[in-house]
């Protein structure tokens, strides 16, 4: 592990045999206003010509992955709910769940938060869909970019599904109230705080790094020929795992301090420059 920010002046390595390129979406892949650049569409093509697997690695569902990316999708693989379900051409390659009393206890503890004041919605993460109790439109605004397959109920504990995250959306910022009130689960499961608002909860052996070593396994790649770029602090693990592991311009420090390099801002299309650079395209 890197104990010193990213260099942004450093040097991007020459001859690198790169085989799996693992990214990370909002702040690091999507531009300003939550969209894939255009550019990304002829690198793809490029990279599917060399082998190069590509991989979108979110805390986003599958389903939204795989709809953000129709037009390309066959062969990629998608790193969805932060690690806890990975898919290839509609064949699942692994997937952690989290068991029903645990989902129920996380359930009954947002209610609780709530009645005390607590500003926040949780979305029920499973293998089909994921599922919301609160539903006004506040909510659902944050909820929707993330979610393309969703369903409303009167009550999260009636959710039939193979449950791989709750994922927590707080109004306020989570690193002051909702991350310190799951504190309690982290002694036996995954909390992470994955973005400005969020707050995911997962099983105790899962995380986009796990995911990508499993990945690595079934395609035969090394960590020396795995690339991964990230901007926040559910990036850590996979950045750990790549042999070229970028963080963007814009990532939260810990991030910065973690990656071996540096890539310029999601705003300036960091991911497509530095990927050009670095095949030579």
């Amino acid at each position: 592990m890197s104990t010193a920010v990213a260099d942004p002046t450093s040097p991007l390595p020459e001859g690198a045999d790169v085989r799996l390129v693992v990214v990370d979406m909002d702040g690091t892949l999507l531009d300003g206003e939550g969209r894939i650049p255009e550019d990304l569409w002829p690198l793809l093509e490029a990279m599917r010509e060399r082998g190069v697997v590509f991989s979108p690695a979110s805390g986003r569902q599958y389903a939204t992955l795989a709809r953000q990316f129709d037009q390309a999708r066959e062969g990629m693989v998608f790193i969805a709910e932060n690690g806890s379900y990975v898919v290839r051409d509609e064949a699942e390659i692994s997937s952690t769940t989290l068991a029903p009393d645990v989902v129920a206890r996380l359930v009954g503890r947002g209610r609780d938060l709530t009645a005390q004041g607590h500003d926040l919605g949780m979305v029920v993460c499973g293998k089909r869909a994921a599922y919301v109790e609160r539903t006004d439109r506040a909510f659902l605004d944050h909820v929707d970019p993330y979610y393309a397959s969703l369903v409303e109920l009167d009550d999260l504990d009636t959710v039939d599904d193979d449950v791989v995250k709750v994922a927590v959306f707080s109004f306020a910022d989570p690193q002051e109230g909702t991350a310190p009130a799951l504190a309690d689960f982290g002694e036996t499961h995954q909390v992470v705080v994955s973005g400005a608002h969020w707050v995911d909860v997962m099983h105790p052996r899962v995380d986009k790094g796990v995911a990508v070593r499993r990945l690595q396994e079934e395609l035969g790649v090394s960590a020396e020929q795995t690339v991964a770029f990230g901007d926040y602090l559910n990036d850590l693990e996979m950045l750990d795992a790549a042999g070229l592991s970028f963080a963007m311009d814009n990532a939260h420090p810990e991030v910065l301090a973690r990656a071996r390099y540096r890539a310029p801002s999601h705003l300036d299309h960091g991911v497509i420059t530095t990927l050009r650079r670095l095949l030579g395209l």
